[in-house]
């Protein structure tokens, strides 16, 4: 049964992106659709389960382990303060877009009430920032190492970490016992420890490259160090297990056989685990229990959660001096939600905060904005490329 499902995901990831880039739209939209096409919500010929999250996930973690690789460190340097400010602003927008939504649905509530804080965790879940799509559309726009898609990685890597603070923030809201401090200087103190042992471990892959250049051995180790990192951010530090691996892959970035790396990596990405990841995105998709108020709250959902993106990403980068255009690709950029947003939303069902029925919203939100946002960045850089 595993076997005939992977190979359905795969056969049909392939051929929908096919399909996709012929009427000229990024191949990660196709591979979405084919989720859909495939899952409960049309022919139901694969159900997501638990062995299909877990090799979703290995494939999130190597993209972000590729785009560690290919990370400029001069560019980040420039947009780091930059992406700083994107992040929070584009953390915060949301936060209270969302709050406001579920009041306007709801009924406006007083601060520590139930309602309001419901509203709030409504807010969390538009924070986090899902880097993966937009990644794998600039890769195949070749723009990622760009200054705009460099803004937009860095932004939204921190975008995640900022997120989980807030998240930690609004539980302690429910949970008197929740120790925000604690989790604060977790984060605090994984940063640190990857500034100081990413040193270290730098210097050792570039002298073990120096003399092994060009051999399996390097690729091998390289994605053996992602796995470690993905490992130790979520399970000691409570971080996302992707910004581990988007770590590991800065760390390497600056060694000779960094794009040899890339290179071996991107090989098992593309053929299996990166379209098992887009597909699983349509295939937790199953809109059959879902009233007329869940529907209406869902569309305005996902309108609130992509604008405010763009508000609050767009005007910042404005005000640090980016072009109309490039506001534009950088809001746009960091409108998709995937990993995070679901989460956190499980994190809320698990504790009693909201119910079941509002996944659909969240599944919507994953695949409007996963569809959505390659195609327009598609536009956006066809309209205005950025300058060689």
């Amino acid at each position: 049964m595993i076997l005939r499902d992977l190979a359905i995901i795969i056969l049909a990831a392939k051929f929908m992106a096919i399909v996709a880039k012929k009427v000229k739209t990024p191949g990660v939209a196709g591979e979405i659709v084919a989720g859909l096409l495939i899952g409960p919500m049309l022919l139901n010929l694969v159900t997501n389960n638990d062995f299909i999250s877990q090799i979703a996930e290995i494939g999130v973690i190597l993209i972000m382990f590729s785009a560690g690789l290919e990370t400029n460190l001069k560019e980040l340097k420039k947009t780091g303060l930059v992406a700083l400010a994107i992040a929070c602003v584009g953390v915060m927008v949301p936060l209270f877009g969302g709050l406001l939504l579920y009041m306007c649905f709801h009924g406006f509530s007083a601060p520590g009430t139930d309602n309001f804080f419901r509203g709030l965790f409504i807010g969390c879940i538009m924070t986090a920032t899902s880097v993966g799509i937009t990644v794998e559309t600039l890769k195949e726009l070749g723009f990622l190492k760009g200054r705009v898609g460099q803004t937009i990685l860095s932004a939204a890597i921190i975008d995640d970490v900022i997120g989980i603070i807030v998240l930690t923030f609004v539980l302690g809201m429910k949970d008197p016992e929740s120790d925000t401090l604690l989790v604060i200087g977790k984060t605090a103190l994984f940063l640190v420890l990857s500034l100081v042992g990413g040193f270290i471990i730098y210097h050792i892959m570039k002298k073990v490259d120096a003399r092994y250049p060009h051999t399996r051995r390097i690729p091998i180790i390289g994605l053996g160090l992602c796995f470690i990192m993905a490992y130790l951010a979520e399970r000691y530090f409570g971080i996302a297990d992707i910004t581990g691996a988007y770590v590991a892959g800065i760390i390497l970035c600056n060694i000779r056989d960094a794009e040899y790396i890339d290179r071996k990596v991107n090989i098992n990405s593309y053929m299996f685990f990166a379209p098992v990841f887009f597909v699983s995105i349509g295939l937790k998709t199953d809109f059959s229990h879902v009233d007329t108020g869940m529907i209406a709250f869902s569309l305005c959902f996902v309108l609130v959660a992509m604008i405010t993106k763009v508000i609050g990403c767009g005007l910042v980068s404005k005000i640090c001096r980016f072009s109309w255009m490039d506001c534009l690709k950088i809001g746009a950029g960091m409108m998709t939600r995937g990993e995070v947003a679901l989460i956190i939303t499980n994190k809320g069902l698990n504790m009693g905060i909201i119910d079941s029925s509002y996944f659909t919203a969240v599944i919507l939100l994953i695949i409007v904005s996963s569809i959505s946002v390659p195609m327009i960045l598609k536009f956006l850089y066809t309209k205005a490329p950025d300058p060689a």
